[in-house]
């Protein structure tokens, strides 16, 4: 099946024309991958969020996995269902459309509506997929043991690691049980604080291993909406995958844009629990850290929150690395500083590393970088000056204002000290105004309601001072602290060392080494 891709690919490589061709080898890809089945398709949508293994090309045309899957015979999908729930379907459902309305690599959705006449979707796992699947991993880890033979030619990457990991979370993808479960997880974990995230609701009563029931959530794709709230719209979204990132540590990894819905009310649904990432603590905090010393340009911490994010290996030597790192942030940072960071050019440029340094994309990042990717594509479309890192700066300082967590107040005292130990109002300031966003985007992803009060509660003047009914206990007292240290810069003392001081956390007074 591929011998005519690999012969192209061979001709390309000796002529020289491996750039020119390499949108029709990506197409040629694309078609081989979707023939050969399940596993494979899922191998290409796990490449295509992969920068430093592929061209930007390619990984576009595989992206179109995600949406373009043939469907199979529904009579074999009907004889399935009726196996996993013990019954004709019509004993569980009044209707299901004869068709699927969407086919993905693992299964198809049908809509249908319960007997109390309640509309549902139904997605049935296509026919012997474990067993495919399967062999299929067999012959390509196989492939992967083999190529271990040639250090040279695959020296970045552990193809056998890589593909373990991806297996072992492929097959979670295929127990339907676990994916409902997931979905009941995660809408608890956005309900308190973000009620404008939709989550379908499980049926577990009519749930199985290959068949799953949800609730049906009529709407278009967030992506194709002209509605006049997208922009809102996709800061929810930042804001939901934020929070999962920094806060839950329970990521939906599997966010392109089929799985993102505009609902008619105005809201953001997101689909499809699958594919689930866990974020332990270390790696949660370590981002915020590599943000403090980001803003800082401090390189030879970053290099060293790289090791922590798991980009560089332990026991590597920096020293080589951290001139590379500091000329790529340098790059990055030219625009307008952090807040101004392109995050797609950085994440390629950090993927080029790969080629030529012990530096790697851990899994979950690849995952962030498709997920940002797809928030920022949508954004663009509407506003063309959108950027990623500076609609999550808020978040960050929410962060840093409010967690009392000891790896969090360091990094909330590196952020305003520096490296020299000099109190900049300025960074008070800054954080304080993200502070006060923060607020306002929260409220606006919470409904109109609460956005409403929060613009009544802003100061009838702009000045840098955020509402005091928003901000914490720690946040009131950097605002005085802040206020101290503009009267002293006036008077002629500019910056000053700042001492430790006695803030109340959110759980209570405490010292901090601040």
């Amino acid at each position: 099946i591929a011998g005519g891709f690999l012969g192209g690919l061979a001709m390309d490589a000796l002529q020289g024309r491996l750039e020119t061709n390499q949108v029709k080898r990506a197409i040629q890809l694309r078609d081989i991958m979707t023939s050969l089945g399940p596993a494979y398709i899922k191998l290409g949508q796990a490449l295509s969020i992969r920068p430093d293994l592929l061209s930007p090309a390619a990984m576009n045309e595989l992206q179109k996995l995600c949406d373009k899957v043939p469907s199979f015979d529904s009579k074999v999908a009907m004889l399935l269902l009726e196996s996993e729930l013990g019954g004709p379907w019509t004993q569980f459902y009044s209707e299901l459309t004869p068709n699927p309305i969407a086919a993905a690599s693992l299964g198809q959705v049908y809509k249908g509506k319960l007997l109390d006449g309640t509309p549902v979707a139904v997605k049935v796992q296509r026919p012997h997929v474990v067993e495919t699947v399967s062999v299929d991993l067999f012959i390509i880890r196989s492939i992967g043991i083999f190529l271990r033979r040639f250090p040279n030619l695959l020296e970045r990457v552990d193809v056998v690691a890589l593909l373990d990991e991806w297996a072992a979370r492929f097959f979670e993808e295929l127990d339907y049980v676990r994916e409902g479960n997931n979905a009941t997880r995660f809408a608890a974990s956005m309900a308190k604080d973000l009620p404008q995230v939709v989550v379908p609701g499980t049926y577990h009563e009519l749930t199985s291993r290959r068949v799953l029931t949800s609730e049906w959530i009529d709407g278009e794709k967030l992506s194709q909406s002209d509605a006049s709230d997208v922009g809102d719209l996709v800061n929810v979204g930042v804001i939901s995958y934020l929070k999962q990132l920094l806060d839950t540590g329970f990521f939906h990894a599997d966010p392109h844009p089929g799985n993102l819905i505009r609902t008619p009310d105005g809201r953001l649904a997101i689909l499809d629990f699958g594919l689930m990432c866990r974020i332990d603590d270390n790696i949660k905090f370590g981002m915020i850290e590599a943000v403090s010393h980001l803003i800082h340009r401090d390189y030879e911490s970053i290099v060293q929150d790289f090791v922590t994010l798991d980009f560089i290996p332990p026991g590597t030597d920096l020293r080589p690395i951290l001139p590379v790192l500091a000329k790529v942030f340098d790059q990055a940072l030219e625009g307008g500083g952090a807040k101004n960071i392109n995050f797609q050019e950085l994440a390629a440029d950090l993927a080029q590393i790969t080629f030529d340094y012990p530096f790697r994309i851990p899994p979950y990042f690849a995952l962030i970088i498709r997920a940002i990717g797809v928030l920022e594509g949508i954004a663009l479309t509407g506003n063309p000056d959108f950027a990623i890192v500076d609609e999550a700066y808020p978040y960050v300082a929410q962060r840093l204002l409010t967690d009392d967590s000891p790896r969090l107040q360091a990094a909330l005292r590196y952020m305003i000290y520096g490296k020299q130990q000099l109190f900049d109002a300025e960074r008070v300031v800054d954080l304080l105004q993200a502070l006060e966003s923060f607020s306002v985007a929260s409220a606006s992803a919470q409904g109109d309601r609460l956005a409403n009060a929060a613009t009544a509660a802003l100061p009838a003047q702009t000045n840098a001072t955020a509402p005091r009914g928003m901000m914490t206990g720690r946040a009131q007292q950097l605002e005085r602290e802040r206020q101290e240290a503009e009267e002293l810069r006036r008077s002629g003392g500019g910056n000053s060392p700042w001492p430790q001081l006695q803030l109340p956390t959110p759980f209570g007074p405490a010292a901090l080494p601040l």
